[in-house]
């Protein structure tokens, strides 16, 4: 079943044209169209970008829109002002210094103020990123008048002039301010438009009057020129002055009026806004309740945002028109990037189209979800709509393919393929794939071979190919030959490559079969097992492979020779579907529309980021020509030329919107800063104008010797930066575009008085100082010390000689000779001769220990031996001793202080035992306390030290006990860890003398 549709060629561009010079016959054509059923009148809509509150406008209902010599798009709303640089907006309220939260307009003068016309009648200017009002500046108090500014006009000697809703007329000549009211009814300034001619003369077309400034005051003029309000006058930069009157556009230039486009009257009385005329295109665009409506010299009008309020439309410095509206701001791009949707209500069968292809004739071929194929002849926007017969098996035509070779066109659905033949000369010619034995198959895609006649299969139970599609459409599920006609396994994708090879993608990965020979390819690298969606070729023969996940593969002569994913500016590594043209890969991801280019070196990737909102998610095919790039969406069909889009893109420019130092905010035109120490944080906004991207990156440092530090953040906050020099630098690019020049703020932050030289200096004196005066200090001390050591160590030697002259006790020497004497005369020379060898040992043992400070041991119990010996001698068996020392003792090695133990020894036995009748025993004691002590203890049963003392009258001290105790005293105070010593009674008798002795 065909159905055919004619597209008006006077439509075939926007939304509906009309010229008034040809309203009859454009009249009789549409009621001729009306009376053929099968035809009717269809046009292609232009995308227009939208952007409201939910894209972050400060509000939809929108007044005025400027754009700034910078190129930032500023937007007057009823909640205050929004700044657009193409992907942000910055919202400005009452909190940011505006007079008012409703901004009726917006101007700029030649020193880069943005003026702000306020409902409420104050004026307020922002000036180097910050606001002034009349609170912060007398001017502003002065020139608020309590009525609503309608026009703005700074002359050629800067003076500002201000018309109002009101008979007032505000001057400012930058040093004071003077108003002008009219006394007479009927010549009030209400409402006025002032501008100033080339001349130098100021005009005021009011409601009620036209009148002409002489210096001192307004006075009424015969000038002709008579704008129906102020929205319908605008200045011109060359100061001429383009108006509408009753008749339609009109320039005042050079004392002479000229008529520039006659507009309709009924155009005229339903404007609602401002105008704008582009006097390079000879263009007017009005503003009324019912949208945005342009007309050129010929009379040819389009109407575009039909049913929307627009207050005021303007082009930007890209060509760009912009209109702001009751909801929001629309973007008309230029001529050159625009979008333009067919779709059902343009006179398609549907919106939702599932694949594309284009025959030789210039026809597109759109396969919808209505088992309905659409047939687009493009030169003439003629439809056709061809129903298929099975609606359940063919509802959605997810692939459409033209072979040339044999004027057809093949499709396919989940659960069919179908081909129509002579495509030029019939539409009824329609053959359908059949399953010998109406099995169920379902399709996953298909390819056909240009060397021969083959037909390739991807079904979800593997791959299939059929010898002769022209001949026989059929195939027999139970006679696969596997490996020959036949590969099992779920598979994804088929592709005949330029010389008859089949490679396909399955669950396992990529394979193919050439020459009867299966070759798997995914053994090679293990990017080829994940599933591809697409595989195309390239005029080299290099095959450009669409993954899942994992970005566009290049594989050719068995090896994967490039990788390009979202780091190299892919939108998403996720690719569906590829196509070919000029060297150009296209390529569809679930993120957006991608064209790569420079494969060989230097690889570009273009991202359609202007329009995103249609080019995403929903895109279903594409097809590439010459000049126009088409896409079959879930929208419609989407076109737009793209030999225009492949201009160069100039590279951006970064702007710094603001700089915040410790909460303070500083004029932005200034470039170098010196501050004061504080908390040394510094906060920067910055951005770059772009309206045909949003995907743009910046890059900043803070020192030109530094490494560049790349993020898509606009705001940036420098926190306790140290003292010093700083460079700040930022930059833009967009896309795979260089990055752009730099935007440069220089800045020193003062040290702390106490971080400057002179304070360092002082410092390092002064620390001087205390260092020497601590060192003398320190090397008196030890001087002292060592002085003092060298007196202990002097007094230990005369204690030394002392105790030795005590050990030498002269009773004791005196009864050794008696002793002796008793054994000559006796004539007992044995006796005599041991007495008198052991009394020389003692002596000659006593004058080597006198030399030495310390003594082993051995050697102190040798001595002991020696002097217990001879006075065992005298006493007999009165007396007894016994000496125990421990059997972990080196008695060579360890040593104790000299002349330490005899003074305690005799003590006990002169003192302690003689004083008795019966006698008494001496028990020296040697052991080790773990590795660090050596303990000693002289134990006796004589009367007790206690007792001793009791009965002395004179309480006379042991004068070897005395010399023994000082020196250990004095060893204390020389030595790390002193000796300890305790003397005490046992009970009632006996005394015990306890020695604990650091070891060395």
């Amino acid at each position: 079943m065909s159905i055919s549709k004619n597209i008006l060629a006077g439509f075939s561009d926007d939304i509906r044209y009309f010229n008034t010079k040809n309203v009859f016959r454009l009249l009789l054509l549409l009621f001729l169209l009306t009376l053929t059923v099968s035809k009717s009148a269809i046009a292609q809509t232009t995308y227009l970008p939208h952007y409201t509150s939910k894209n972050g406008l400060a509000s939809n209902n929108c007044y005025y829109i400027l754009q700034d010599k910078k190129g930032f798009i500023w937007i007057a709303t009823d909640a205050g002002l929004s700044r657009f640089d193409g992907t942000n907006f910055q919202n400005f309220s009452i909190e940011d210094g505006l007079p008012d939260t409703q901004i009726l307009q917006i101007k700029e003068d030649r020193e880069e103020r943005l003026w702000f016309l306020a409902l409420n009648g104050q004026l307020s200017y922002l000036k180097d990123g910050k606001f002034y009002n009349r609170n912060n500046n007398k001017l502003l108090k002065e020139l608020n008048s309590n009525t609503v500014i309608v026009s703005f006009l700074e002359d050629k000697k800067g003076r500002i002039w201000l018309g109002t809703n009101a008979n007032l007329i505000i001057l400012w000549d930058g040093k004071s301010v003077k108003k002008f009211i009219s006394p007479k009814v009927n010549e009030q300034f209400t409402n006025a438009f002032l501008h100033e001619d080339e001349f130098g003369n100021i005009y005021a077309y009011s409601d009620l009057s036209r009148q002409k400034y002489d210096g001192k005051s307004f006075k009424l003029t015969n000038n002709q020129v008579n704008p129906l309000s102020y929205m319908t006058a605008c200045n011109a930069p060359d100061r001429s002055l383009y108006y509408l009157d009753e008749k339609g556009l009109k320039q005042y230039k050079q004392n002479k009026i000229i008529s520039l486009i006659a507009i309709p009257d009924n155009l005229l009385k339903n404007m609602a806004g401002y105008f704008y005329y582009d006097y390079k295109g000879k263009e007017v665009w009005l503003a009324s309740n019912n949208g945005a409506l342009v007309m050129n010299q010929s009379g040819k009008t389009v109407m575009y945002l039909q049913g929307i309020s627009v207050n005021q439309s303007i082009k930007d410095s890209n060509d760009n028109m912009w209109f702001a509206t009751n909801q929001g701001i629309y973007m008309l791009p230029n001529v050159n990037s625009r979008l333009s949707i067919i779709d059902a209500e343009s006179g398609l069968s549907s919106n939702v189209i599932k694949s594309i292809t284009k025959d030789a004739k210039n026809r597109l071929w759109l396969g919808t979800d209505d088992a309905v194929i659409d047939i687009l002849n493009i030169k003439n926007y003629e439809i056709d709509e061809v129903g298929l017969d099975d609606y359940k098996k063919y509802k959605t035509i997810k692939q459409i393919t033209f072979d040339s070779k044999n004027e057809s066109v093949y499709f396919s659905s989940d659960y069919g393929l179908g081909v129509f033949k002579n495509i030029y000369k019939t539409r009824d010619d329609v053959k359908y794939l059949k399953e010998t034995n109406n099995s169920m198959f379902v399709i996953k895609h298909f390819s056909l071979s240009e060397t021969d006649h083959k037909l390739a299969l991807a079904l979800s139970s593997g791959v299939v190919f059929l010898s002769d599609r022209i001949k026989k459409l059929e195939f027999n599920s139970l006679k696969y030959r596997e490996k020959e006609d036949f590969f099992k396994d779920r598979s994804y994708h088929v592709f005949y490559d330029r010389n008859g090879g089949l490679w396909f993608s399955n669950v396992n990965g990529l394979s193919q079969f050439a020459n009867g020979r299966l070759i798997q390819h995914f053994k090679n690298n293990v990017l080829l097992t994940k599933r591809i969606n697409d595989i195309q070729q390239l005029p080299d023969g290099t095959l450009i492979l669409a993954t899942d996940g994992y970005g566009i593969l290049f594989y050719k002569n068995n090896k994967i020779i490039k990788q390009i994913t979202q780091k190299n500016g892919l939108t998403n590594d996720i690719c569906t579907k590829l196509f070919i043209k000029n060297n150009e890969i296209w390529a569809l991801t679930n993120k957006g529309v991608n064209k790569i280019s420079g494969y060989t070196d230097r690889t570009e990737v273009i991202n359609f980021d202007y329009g995103k909102d249609l080019l995403t998610e929903d895109v279903n095919n594409l097809y590439i020509d010459d000049s126009t790039a088409y896409f079959a969406t879930n929208k419609g069909l989407i076109l737009f030329n793209y030999i225009n889009n492949n201009a160069t893109r100039s590279l951006p420019k970064v702007y710094i919107t603001s700089i915040i130092k410790d909460g303070e905010r500083l004029p932005v035109n200034k470039d170098n800063f010196t501050f004061e120490s504080g908390n040394n944080t510094i906060f920067f906004t910055f951005g770059a104008v772009d309206f045909t991207t949003s995907d743009i990156t910046y890059r900043y440092r803070l020192n030109e010797n530094s490494k560049w530090i790349e993020t898509r953040t606009r705001r940036l906050d420098f926190s306790a930066l140290q003292a010093g020099d700083y460079l700040f630098e930022v930059s833009a690019k967009s896309q795979n575009n260089d990055w752009g020049p730099s935007a440069k703020i220089t800045f020193t932050i003062k040290k702390y008085f106490w971080q400057s030289l002179w304070f360092l200096s002082i410092l390092i004196l002064l620390v001087g100082y205390v260092f020497y005066k601590l060192a003398v200090y320190i090397t008196r001390r030890q001087k002292d010390k060592e002085q003092q050591q060298l007196r202990l160590k002097n007094r230990i030697l005369m204690l030394e000689q002392q105790a030795l002259q005590a050990m030498m006790n002269p009773h004791f020497v005196f009864n050794v000779m008696n002793s002796i004497q008793h054994y000559i005369n006796t004539q007992n020379t044995t006796s005599a001769n041991k007495v008198l060898t052991g009394f020389a040992r003692l002596i000659r043992k006593n004058l080597e220990i006198c030399t030495k400070s310390y003594i082993t041991i051995e050697e102190e119990l040798e001595y002991l031996n020696l002097y217990l010996k001879l006075e065992k001698n005298r006493f007999g068996d009165k007396f007894q001793y016994t000496i125990n020392i421990d059997d972990d003792i080196d008695r060579d090695e360890t040593l104790i202080p000299s002349m330490l133990l005899q003074p305690y020894v005799e003590n006990a036995i002169w003192h302690g035992i003689m004083p008795k009748e019966t006698g008494g025993k001496i028990e020296i004691d040697i052991r080790l306390q773990g590795d660090h002590y050596l303990n000693i203890k002289i134990i006796d049963d004589g009367v007790g030290i206690e007792n001793s003392l009791k009965e002395k009258k004179d309480k006379h001290i042991s004068k070897g006990m005395q010399l023994t105790r000082e020196r250990l005293n004095l060893l204390g105070q020389i030595e790390a860890k002193p000796i300890q010593l305790d003397v005490h009674q046992n009970a009632e008798n006996g005394t015990t003398v306890f020695i604990s002795i650091p070891l060395k």
